[in-house]
């Protein structure tokens, strides 16, 4: 009896983790976006001065040499070129997706930055649309499955422990 009830209770938290994904996902779709919107303009700002002076962008970042200020803030102009680059191509998966293929690309949810500050704001709630009973659903399969396998296999090695204990008494 106390097997069924941890097994439903880890259901029951899996059913709620998981129902929580599609609001959390289209939260940082969301912060995702804005993230997005500000690299680009800092992108076009920079490419706008590098048109001005008659240069493109690669030839633009080769001339910021000669000091140590210059050659990290190069640094910091290709890793921002590199991340507008990484997160608009997330972005644009995304918003073509509903809950079920963004739980597919759920690789394109871990920038660390925007997934903090979409954590930082999130609040939990009782999702009631179909995507959120369907990840609850999921939720309550996997996670009370698994823990329900674990708690078989735990049970099996205390009975042959048991067991291999008393047939060793015997001889």
């Amino acid at each position: 009896m106390i097997f069924r009830s941890l097994t439903l209770v880890s259901g029951l938290v899996g059913a709620l983790g998981l129902s929580q994904f599609p609001a959390y996902s289209q939260q940082y779709t969301q912060r995702l976006g804005g993230a997005v919107d500000e690299l680009a303009r800092v992108v076009d700002d920079f490419d706008a001065s590098a048109t001005a002076a008659g240069l493109s962008r690669e030839a633009a970042l080769d001339q910021m040499a000669g000091s140590a200020f210059l050659e990290y803030r190069r640094a910091d102009m290709a890793r921002t070129f590199e991340r507008h680059g990484r997160l608009s191509a997330d972005l644009d998966a995304l918003r073509a997706a509903g809950p079920f293929m963004r739980a597919y690309h759920a690789a394109r949810l871990t920038d660390t930055q925007i997934a903090a500050r979409a954590w930082h704001d999130y609040r939990p709630a009782l999702p009631l649309d179909f995507a959120g009973l369907v990840f609850a659903l999921a939720g309550f399969v996997t996670v009370g499955g698994a823990f329900s396998a674990f708690l078989s296999l735990l049970r099996g090695a205390l009975r042959r422990h048991r067991h291999s204990r008393g047939l060793s008494r015997i001889g």
